[in-house]
């Protein structure tokens, strides 16, 4: 059995069949909608059930409260249809004119940039192009099925190889295999592009980037896009780590901020050492925005990390600072951890 999914905002429609997430229905038939992790654990993909009745299968609490389930909210990556529904939430133009390929890729270069945060590049095939959006990511498709996503840090138009940023996660089967086991010449097998995290070109909006660690990898891609592009936008880099060793590549901002017309570059780190020498900002890197930009209403804001800081700039920028709440856009960066509070 089939039900239909209508967009309260554009009237689009199209088909969800029984036990299939709304949010695969619409991908496989090319309707852009937001979305980040697939897996219930970002709440990048939730929107309003204006009518009609879903069944929410389990996702983290922090992706969808109580309080929004009880104002018809849903995650469309786990939620699927029992009726017609009509669902309020905003398309994303542009995803769905992009390839999604599954292929295979050969380990090119594996660089320490610090404990626990290692470069990797993938040559694809040689009769291969990957088409993408600067911010999107990928999926490698492990050999027991499972999927890990790393967004690709490099700008679409870059010829060469495929670059991202891992960071290790002590007891991560596929992190530790990275640091410890993975070699040059490895075979590894992915799936691309993915997300609707991807610069807005048709805006002239201030741009704020807020990164924390390995958040750093799409806004990079981003800013690259955005020089290639020569878009005349200013920019500001806000990339929040613990210790300076953790901003990875600091040497490289801090060339943006000197060759790039009206680009800025704040580091901020929120536990720095004696070692450090530390006497740039101090804090949570989403405080730094708001100590800068207190009213943030005429900007457009891309948030890549962990799931606490985008859930905090989210919060604070759009409740407190006048951020538009369609013009943050994020890309959370969640584990399985992330899901072991599911409900």
């Amino acid at each position: 059995m089939a039900f239909n999914v209508t967009l309260r905002q554009s009237g689009r429609q199209f088909q969800v069949e029984q036990d299939e997430p709304v949010l695969s229905a619409a991908l496989r038939q090319g309707i852009g909608l937001p979305y980040g992790c697939k897996n219930g654990a970002c709440g990048s993909c939730k929107g309003t059930v204006v009518s009609g009745e879903i069944e929410q299968r389990a996702h983290s609490s922090s992706a969808l409260s109580n309080d929004e389930k009880t104002r018809g909210m849903a995650l469309l990556c786990c939620a699927t249809a029992c009726s017609d529904l009509e669902v309020d939430i905003r398309e994303v133009a542009g995803v769905g004119d992009v390839q999604i390929k599954k292929l295979p890729c050969r380990v090119n270069a594996i660089e320490r940039k610090a404990d626990d945060v290692i470069v990797v590049k993938l040559q694809l095939p040689a009769n291969e192009r990957l088409q993408y959006l600067a911010g999107q990511y990928l999926e490698f498709i492990l050999k027991d099925g499972k999927r890990r996503s790393y967004s690709m840090a490099n700008a679409p138009h870059s010829e060469g190889p495929i670059e991202l940023h891992i960071r290790h996660m002590p007891g991560g089967a596929f992190t530790d295999h990275v640091f410890n086991t993975m070699k040059e010449r490895d075979i590894l097998r992915f799936e691309a592009p993915l997300g609707t995290f991807f610069l807005r070109e048709d805006s002239a909006k201030p741009i704020v980037l807020l990164a924390s660690g390995t958040g750093f990898a799409p806004l990079k891609a981003i800013v690259e896009h955005a020089v290639f592009k020569n878009l005349e936008r200013p920019m500001t880099l806000y990339w929040g780590a613990r210790r300076k060793k953790d901003l990875y590549l600091l040497e490289l901002a801090e060339q943006w901020a000197r060759e790039i017309p009206n680009f800025k570059f704040v580091p901020v780190l929120s536990e720095p050492d004696a070692s450090d020498a530390w006497t740039g900002r101090v804090g949570f890197v989403h405080r730094a925005v708001i100590e800068d930009l207190p009213d943030l209403s005429a900007y457009q804001v891309y948030a890549c990390g962990a799931p606490v800081m985008v859930e905090s700039a989210l919060r604070d920028f759009t409740q407190h600072h006048g951020l538009p709440e369609d013009e943050f856009y994020a890309d959370s960066f969640t584990s399985e951890a992330d899901l072991a509070n599911a409900v």
